[in-house]
């Protein structure tokens, strides 16, 4: 029963996370749809490059295109970095305030020991394994660093399941438990959660 109350509590965690990053991404998509429909400031800076470029119209066309481009990977890597900094916020300041997160106070478990020590690194781990280095293996992508995202990205999957299955061995802590210094405990019961 505790095994599925913590899977449960993590799924409503997790589901805010995604809630965020869907608020993330229509925003930056909102950005990304004003920069290349901007079609007046566009005009404005492809005729300056134009005019300042010596007559090479190609070199003009394609620094407007790289300019473009960049502003555009710049508006999603701000994005990923936005959905890691909010990640880490709310589970750092739910474990400091409340030692717990929205999920576990649902399903009434508790981080102990409630020390902002603990929580940090708590938070630290949780929002790496969640979050954080699938944000970085996406931003590698989107530079153009395929073979080091996909590394980064096998990374993230292990470390998430790493994360998630070291609850099944002794102690049923968490890596982010275990790192922390922290367990997982039902409030009501007492009695020590296991997953997540």
């Amino acid at each position: 029963m505790l095994k599925l109350r913590r899977f449960t509590a993590w799924s409503i965690d997790f589901a805010l996370v995604v809630t965020a990053a869907t608020v993330l991404a229509v925003l930056t998509f909102h950005r990304v749809t004003a920069l290349v429909t901007d079609v007046p400031e566009l005009a404005t800076k492809g005729g300056l490059d134009l005019v300042t470029s010596r007559g090479d119209v190609i070199g003009a066309s394609e620094h407007l295109g790289l300019s473009l481009w960049d502003k555009v990977v710049l508006d999603v890597e701000e994005a990923f970095g936005a959905l890691v900094l909010v990640t880490f916020l709310y589970q750092w300041a739910c474990l400091t305030w409340l030692g717990r997160t929205l999920g576990k106070g649902l399903l009434g478990l508790q981080v102990t020991p409630r020390l902002s020590r603990h929580a940090l690194r708590r938070a630290a781990v949780s929002t790496a394994a969640d979050v954080a280095v699938y944000a970085l293996a996406c931003v590698l992508l989107i530079e153009g660093h395929f073979a080091l995202s996909v590394l980064v990205w096998a990374v993230a999957v292990v470390l998430f399941l790493v994360n998630a299955l070291t609850v099944f061995f002794p102690g049923r802590r968490s890596l982010a438990d275990r790192l922390a210094g922290t367990s997982v405990v039902g409030a009501l019961s007492g009695h020590r959660a296991t997953r997540g």
